[in-house]
């Protein structure tokens, strides 16, 4: 079996981001499995508000298009995100709309979001974990995007108190899922490598 490359990614640029801390601790369980793992943050690509009249002046800003390049170099994609008021942050929406511009990718055109895999998590304080970001996340990957999302997912509860000092998952259950998650991804992901 060829080792499929794994991109790791939160919609969070929080300093202390539990999303970040779970992202952490999925890369850790990828790795256990000897996928390739690359792991960014959105910090690392700052982007305006998507506006149409901005991108008809200056085409689609810089770090959009790495950050494209990115996802076109992998076979999977696990994006781990907060919930803000029961959807995902402004900052991972806007990135996904930058990137699903044709100018964020060269000729000939394809799409950062198809032929390959996404995996879905999030953490939250509160006691539904993040579902109803992944509940909004998804259809924005699969309807709007084209993507193929697995049907495994982790929504973390009470994520403040989730974490054991080396960044692993305390709860057997909640671990037992993001083994699941990162299983389920990387066996997709190995279908993209072929």
């Amino acid at each position: 079996m060829r080792h499929p490359r794994i991109l790791v990614l939160a919609g969070s640029t929080r300093g202390g981001s539990i999303n970040a801390r779970l992202a952490a601790a999925a890369v850790k369980e990828l790795a256990l499995a000897d996928a390739e793992i690359t792991r960014i943050s959105l910090a690392d690509y700052p982007l305006p508000i998507y506006n149409g009249d901005l991108e008809d002046e200056n085409g689609v800003p810089e770090p959009a298009k790495r950050l494209a390049r990115h996802f076109l170099t992998h076979h999977g994609i696990l994006m781990v995100t907060p919930e803000y008021n029961a959807s995902i942050p402004a900052l991972l929406k806007n990135t996904l709309d930058w990137m699903s511009r044709r100018g964020a990718v060269g000729e000939p055109y394809e799409s950062p979001f198809r032929n390959r895999v996404f995996a879905v998590a999030a953490a939250s304080n509160g006691q539904y974990g993040g579902i109803r970001a992944l509940m909004a996340l998804r259809p924005i990957l699969e309807l709007g995007l084209g993507a193929a999302v697995i049907p495994e997912q982790l929504a973390l509860a009470r994520a403040q108190d989730a974490f054991g000092e080396n960044g692993s998952l305390c709860d057997d259950r909640a671990a037992d899922l993001l083994r699941q998650v990162t299983a389920r991804l990387i066996r997709e992901a190995v279908r993209y490598t072929l």
